[in-house]
């Protein structure tokens, strides 16, 4: 939508729906919206409009998933409300909540500069627990363990209160990890003693808070926060809602609650996400009104038809019809690979296709899978084609090892307690304190149940050892001096040189470590900008006396992926459907559009994960604005085999009037694979494939050790072929005239199955 805030009212360019909503300021109130409805709109000039009708801007709370969307929403807020809208409390559950622990962590037995532990942090002391308990790491598999204690705690499950869940308890049993328990009550413990909260932790801690604290800090933050409103309320979780509700006033006064979302495309549950959220918020808040956002500003007719379509199979859903006054475009495309290697070529044909007849340009494509691992074959044929590409959600900066060893400098600088720091820094620059110092220091931590830090200079070492360790004393004190005196910068770019991580760089002389310092730099960049700024992220007016370390340390942790910076090279974006919610593009390829793929193989089973899959089929879809391909392949390898999938069922929920190739709808499906009726009319070049008549009963493969250069052969899926070469590895490179371009297949032997027809 244009911007129509500028030279007119901020009302006038809204629509009926989108008017009332925004200014219906008084009790509870839902917003359902459709994808494309202008939600963001909404929910900022709903600020503006509070901003406007004299409401003080700290007495607004605004909670979003991304630091990104924050800062939209509030540069809009200030075009229409002017200079104050900075002084909005607009950012993240754990970027807010993190900012209220800074000034009331001590009320619950944390340090007020407490640190933010990663993910890579919280795997480190988990798997220190489980070597120290003496349990099979196998078994007890980190990533499982740390997955385990956050649903716990997101569902308000304390390490006293895990024994006695009966359920958690038996499936624990079942997994063969009934020390879970322990695990977590030793994680939690220490976590403590370092002074340390982990993700899970600002929002479990914050309901603490809350919770113990009923007349000073809850009916402070109360009687502050008069408006509070959630954006994409479908994607919250149990203990967030929670703490929603203790937010809230109860004592008779209007509740100015707010809540922004659509539970259609409620597709995060393996994080926590709970789609109940949304779906009760009427039934815990009677009074509430409720406004659907239900026209589409972004998508053309066919593609919010076929929408609408499939999310109709779905049981739990708030009903509503998504419009568009759009004019009706192109019809949806389906492309039929025979293999997953042609499906990716054909994709590729088709961006040529888009970008010659249409004059699309490679950022205005995305392409879209269920698996970060489907994107192998389409990088591969968009290299072919040259076609720039990029993958969205590579590794951030903030996760390579140089700036994670900086950071931990400066965790250490702020908080001695930070155990996960001190270890990944005490040798580091290498200074000869080596795995049995650590060892040592690690035991005797733990038996007196205090930091790391505290012990140092209680272990018996040998005296070059004492002596290494005493330079590293000497470097994090300085660093805490110069913390406790100094704005971000001047601390870190102290931390940079005293720490020897400059030095080091500098004395290596080569390639990769000119990179790695020029990372270096562009940390100490990015902290001088940060200590530059007038205005914090979060919102929070703040003077350059105040741009401390701690805050510059919150800023970071906090950040999401949809956070990192989008350059403007044109590329097309390949990314999982999960990271496109929110994102939009002008020409939209769906893939491997396939039974056991999408959906999911793992959601077949119980009808609740089903939906979601078709939740996130319905997200897919509506990324596009003019044009959607579907794409699927009869046969792709997975896990070193050749599969064979049916076409997926979501293709058989979009009824032939929005698509170019004739397909027959089945009733809505069971559980199951469902039976398809129709037949997909290939698109493109896949158009000029023979027909295969293989019988499987004719079908009789021959030993790999038979199959030799210059044989005919016979593949179940690809017809007859030549066989041209067979290297080392037994790979074999097979020419398959009934493929596209007689197409050459590399085929593991060791899982081909091949019918020698004609010998060299």
């Amino acid at each position: 939508m244009q911007n129509t805030e500028v030279g007119k009212s901020y009302l006038d360019g809204l629509n009926d729906i989108q008017r009332m909503a925004v200014t219906t300021i008084n009790g509870p109130v839902m917003v359902i919206a459709g994808p494309g409805s202008g939600k963001t709109r909404v929910l900022t000039f709903r600020i503006a409009h509070l901003l406007k009708s004299g409401v003080p801007p700290y007495q607004i709370l605004a909670l979003t998933f991304t630091n990104k969307a924050a800062r939209e929403m509030k540069d809009r807020i200030e075009t229409v409300a002017g200079g104050d809208a900075y002084k909005v409390w607009a950012g993240t559950f754990h970027s807010i909540f993190a900012r209220i622990l800074r000034v009331e962590a001590h009320k619950i037995g944390y340090p007020n500069d407490f640190s933010i532990y990663d993910t890579d942090d919280s795997k480190s002391v988990i798997k220190e627990i489980i070597k120290s308990l003496s349990l099979d790491p196998k078994v007890y598999n980190v990533g499982a363990i740390r997955s385990r204690i956050s649903s716990a705690k997101s569902n308000l499950i304390t390490p006293k209160m895990y024994p006695g869940n009966e359920e958690l308890m038996e499936q624990d049993k079942m997994n063969r990890r009934p020390m879970t328990f322990k695990i977590y009550e030793k994680y939690v413990a220490k976590c403590k003693r370092a002074g340390a909260m982990d993700f899970d932790d600002l929002l479990l801690q914050m309901f603490r808070l809350l919770y113990q604290n009923p007349e000073n800090v809850r009916a402070k933050y109360q009687a502050q926060f008069k408006y509070l409103m959630v954006d994409e309320f479908q994607d919250t979780n149990f203990l967030q809602y929670e703490i929603l509700k203790l937010f809230v006033i109860y004592d008779g006064s209007e509740q100015n609650v707010c809540i922004v979302g659509d539970d259609a495309q409620s597709i995060y549950s393996f994080r926590g996400a709970t789609i109940e959220n949304i779906l009760q918020f009427e039934s815990d808040f009677p009074e509430v009104k409720t406004y659907k956002l239900e026209q589409n500003y972004r998508s053309t007719s066919y593609i919010v038809k076929a929408a609408n379509e499939v999310i109709t199979y779905n049981e739990k859903q708030i009903k509503k019809e998504i419009w568009t006054d759009k004019e009706e475009g192109h019809k949806i495309k389906i492309i039929k690979g025979m293999t997953d290697g042609e499906e990716g070529k054909m994709v590729a044909d088709s961006i040529i296709e888009h970008k010659n007849r249409h004059s699309l340009a490679n950022k205005d494509i995305a392409i879209l899978y269920r698996t970060n691992a489907q994107s192998r074959v389409f990088e591969e044929h968009l290299r072919r084609s040259n076609i720039a590409y990029k993958i969205y959600g590579g590794l951030s900066f903030y996760q390579r090892k140089e700036i994670k060893d900086m950071v931990a400098y400066m965790r250490l600088a702020t908080n001695y307690k930070d155990d996960e720091a001190l270890k990944r820094v005490i040798n580091y620059p290498k200074r000869g304190i080596g795995a049995t110092t650590i060892t040592k220091l690690t035991d005797l931590a733990n038996d007196n149940e205090v930091s790391m830090w505290q012990c140092l200079n209680q272990i018996e070492l040998k005296p070059r050892a004492k002596q290494s360790v005493g330079k590293f004393i000497s470097i994090v004190k300085a660093s805490q001096e110069k913390a406790q005196t100094m704005d971000a910068y001047q601390t870190a770019l102290f931390i940079a040189k005293r720490s020897g991580i400059v030095d080091g760089f500098k004395a290596e002389n080569n390639i990769e470590a000119q990179n790695r310092l020029e990372n270096i730099n562009a940390l100490l960049d990015g902290i001088q900008e940060f200590v530059e700024d007038d205005v914090l992220d979060e919102g929070e007016d703040i003077n350059k006396q105040e741009r401390t370390l701690t805050n510059f340390l919150q800023t970071i942790s906090l950040m999401t992926d949809q956070d990192k910076d989008v350059d403007n090279v044109d590329t097309v974006t390949l990314l999982s459907v999960h990271a496109a919610k929110g994102l939009e593009y002008k020409a939209v390829f769906v893939v491997g559009m396939e039974e056991n793929l999408f959906p999911s193989y793992m959601s077949l089973a119980a009808p609740d994960q089903l939906d979601e899959e078709r939740r996130l089929f319905y997200v897919a879809i509506t990324r596009a604005e003019e044009f959607l391909t579907l794409s699927y392949a009869n046969s792709r390898y997975q896990y070193g085999q050749m599969r064979f999938n049916d076409p997926s069922r979501f293709l058989e929920e979009i009824s032939d009037d929005n698509i170019e190739a004739s397909i027959s709808i089945t009733k809505k499906p069971q559980f199951g694979t469902p039976k398809i009726l129709g037949k997909f009319k290939p698109i493109g070049s896949a158009s000029k494939q023979k027909a295969l008549t293989i019988d499987p009963k004719d079908f009789k493969p021959n030993d790999k050790s038979e199959i030799k250069v210059g044989q005919t052969v016979l593949h179940m899926n690809f017809g007859h072929g030549e066989v041209l070469s067979i290297d080392a590895r037994k790979v074999a490179t097979i020419r398959f005239p009934n493929l596209h371009e007689n197409a050459e297949k590399r085929i593991m032997l060791d899982y081909a199955r091949l019918q020698i027809v004609e010998e060299n």
